[in-house]
Formats: structure tokens, sequence, C-alpha cells
């Protein structure tokens, strides 16, 4: 994969200089990582020309010590097709334990993905559920210091087979991962002639709308669109977010790589009405298509989706909280993921080309005041969770509505724009 080249023009960066350019985005812009700081990756196997260059640059930047886990497809097969039925409920506690430990002491943490969507499309849909449960349990602790972004964070993304197969199906494989490599690299501004100015800028139009609509104090979101009408309440003394942001150890980083979206913590208890996704969604192996719920008083009362419907009732199912929301976004349709025209089947680039919304787990960071206990934020209106699942819903045909305290409504986005 080092020597692979796309189609750009001679005076055009190699792919292999283009990865260099990535990885170090990901090591400055997306950690920050600090002198003496430990990194912990994790990446698919298929990902390891990336996660060398990123090993390197982080080393350069002063790590002192990189440690990367690595997971594969085949293995992951494996286990639903020859284990016993016993291996369903169980997870690696012990590793999570680790990492949470490290997170604990310091250290950073980086995810490379590039997941095939479909690895478990075929696989029984119980045994599935069962195991993103197990994990999940054994996950929290970690997942709960990344949550309340105690630690500096990032997810970036490599292009796999299997997963250019999915978005471009069309295709002989070497084209397919030649285009999925370019699209990743442009989502992710590699391409510009200063990456990192590049996302200095960026990072200062998210900061724009942060400011903007955490000035407006809003109650509520309301979005209307083909299959929507919904309304989110959104959490007392909620903040937004988005582009930058600072960890409770003081480093300042980008957690997405890509990111188009501003975000905040919506109210458990408060949401109301019905809501269409707009895109699949991709969920520990399996597409779930043409999502459609209706929310009452917070909670997921009805949900239908035209396939995976069976893996969507066992998500919502995991826990109480996994039928309410954590997380609502705006992002604009104009962005240059969705300019792409191109359904990634990866949340991480899917989220950013729409606005959308997340079941489970809320941001603990989402709150003006920084240093709230759990039960302050139960009574602030946060949810809790052992899920975090993010599925669009915004489009072109997408408006959003913003609501104040005394009910008066403002436009803040109409066919997917910003209005403000």
């Amino acid at each position: 994969m080092d020597t692979h080249q796309t189609s750009l023009s001679p005076q055009s960066p190699t792919h292999a200089q283009r990865l260099d350019r990535l990885a170090e985005l990901a090591v400055r812009v997306g950690l920050n990582l600090a002198p003496g700081q430990e990194l912990v990756m994790t990446a698919p196997v298929e990902a390891l020309p990336l996660a060398r260059r990123i090993t390197e640059q982080a080393y350069r930047a002063g790590a002192s010590l990189v440690t990367t886990i690595l997971g594969d497809d085949e293995m992951a097969l494996a286990r639903y097709r020859h284990a016993s039925e016993d291996s369903f409920d169980t997870a690696p506690g012990w590793l999570f334990d680790g990492m949470a430990e490290a997170f604990r002491r310091g250290a950073a943490r980086l995810a490379i993905v590039g997941d095939n969507p479909t690895l478990l499309a075929g696989e029984d849909a119980e045994r599935v559920a069962r195991a993103n449960r197990a994990r999940s349990i054994a996950y929290r602790p970690a997942l709960e210091l990344i949550t309340a972004t105690a630690i500096n964070w990032s997810l970036v993304a490599s292009a796999t087979p299997a997963w250019a197969a999915t978005v471009f199906p069309d295709l002989p494989a070497e084209a397919a991962l030649a285009r999925l490599w370019d699209a990743i690299f442009a989502a992710s501004r590699v391409d510009e002639a200063d990456p990192v100015g590049a996302w200095a800028a960026h990072n200062a139009r998210l900061m724009e709308k942060r400011t903007m609509l955490n000035g407006r104090r809003y109650a509520a979101l309301r979005f209307r669109g083909p299959g929507t009408d919904l309304k989110v309440g959104l959490a007392d003394g909620h903040a937004w977010m988005g582009g930058l942001s600072t960890a409770k150890n003081g480093i300042t980083g980008n957690p997405n790589i890509p990111t188009e979206e501003v975000f905040t913590t919506p109210h458990r208890m408060v949401t109301e009405g019905v809501v269409s996704a707009t895109k699949p969604l991709s969920y520990q192996g399996t597409l779930i298509r043409d999502i459609r719920v209706r929310f009452e008083a917070g909670r997921i009362t009805e949900a239908q989706a035209s396939t995976g419907q069976a893996v969507l009732e066992r998500m919502i199912g995991t826990d109480e909280g996994a039928r309410m929301l954590g997380e609502v976004a705006l992002v604009p349709n104009s962005n240059p993921i969705s300019r792409s025209g191109l359904l990634f089947f990866n949340t991480l680039f899917d989220e950013n080309a729409a606005s959308h919304i997340a079941l489970g787990q809320a941001y603990s960071k989402c709150f003006l005041d920084q240093k709230l206990d759990a039960a302050a934020l139960d009574a602030a209106g946060a949810n809790r969770s052992l899920i975090h699942v993010d599925w669009m819903i915004g489009s072109a045909e997408t408006d959003v509505d913003g609501i104040d305290a005394a009910g008066t409504t403002e436009p803040l986005m109409r066919a997917g724009e910003w209005v403000k």
C-alpha cells in the first residue's frame, strides 16, 4: 500500500507523502500530543502503513511510548463461526481496564477507523447484540474518561479493501481503494497547500458557530423535513462544542478528523416527535437502512427500519438510556463530505455530512459548568448509557429552528444551510 499511486498530477504529492501528511495531522492537529505523553492507538491490520507513520510522528513529537492494538476481520468472524455460546457474553475487561488506567495516568487515545461496514451482516443478530453489550459494559470505564474529555483523543481514517468495496461496489478493487483514499484525504484537508493552516481556518469557522449558538441560549431545536418533525429539548446549562476541544489535561486538539459539526447535549426527557434517518447507519458490522422513530417524553416509543430491524431493536434495548438522546449536532449540507456525494458507511464521515442525533451516552463536556458531578449531570438532563450511536437526520431538505425559553422560534438552517 505504501507504493500505491493515485491519479494526481506529477506535481501533486504521492500517496506516501499524503499518508505522511495525514499522520502529521493526526498527531499535531488531532491529538496535539504533548512531550512525554504516552499514546494508546487502535487500528485494523490493513491500516499498518498509516499506523507506522503516526507512531513515527508521535515519537518525533516527544511521545514517551506508543502502544498499538490491532484488529483483524477474519479473527472477528472466526468467533461467530466457531466459538461456544458463552463467548458472546464475554469481553476482554482486562484490556479495557488497562486502557482506562493508561488514560488515568495521562495517556492520549487515537483510533484509526476503517472497519468493514458489512462484516457482521450475515451473522446471528442476537449473538452480535450480546457481544456488543458485553464489550460496552467492559469498555465503559475507558469510555467515560473519553466522553468526559479527561484526555486528548482523536479519530482518523484509513482506507481498507473491504470498506472501499462497500463504498465503490462497481469498481475494481484497486480503483475502489484509490478512490476511497482520495475521499479520505480530501475530507481530512490533506490536499490543501498547508493542511495544518487549513485546519486552523476551519476551526475558526466552527468556533464562530459555537459562539453564536452559545449566545442564543436556545431551550430546544426543531427539525423539519421529509418524514421528520422533531423537537429536541436541550439540557439545562448546555454548551455548544465543535472543532477544537480542550481536554481536562489542558491539551487542545480535534477529536475527529474530519469534522464539520457543532454539537451539544439534549435533555434526555424532552425530545418529542418523529424523525427519519437521511443516511443508512453502519452499526457493529450491520447496515441499518431507513430508520424512522417516534420520541415521546424523550424516549423512543416506536422504531422501524427497512433492513437491520432486529439489530436496531437490540441496540435501543441495550439499556434504558439507549432509547434517549445523548447528542444533537448541526452540519451544513454544503460541507466537503456532503458535496462528495458519497455514502461512506462510516459514522466518522457520514455524521459529518449531515446534521445528526446520537442515542445513548451524553458528553459531559457539553456544559457551561465543566465540573458537574454525576448527580448534577442527571439533574441537568444529561443521558447515561453503555452506547453512543450517531445517525444522520439532516439533508438539503431539512430546516432547523431555534426555540428560546419563552417559546419564540427563529430560523437557524434552511434547506440544510446556515441562516445566521
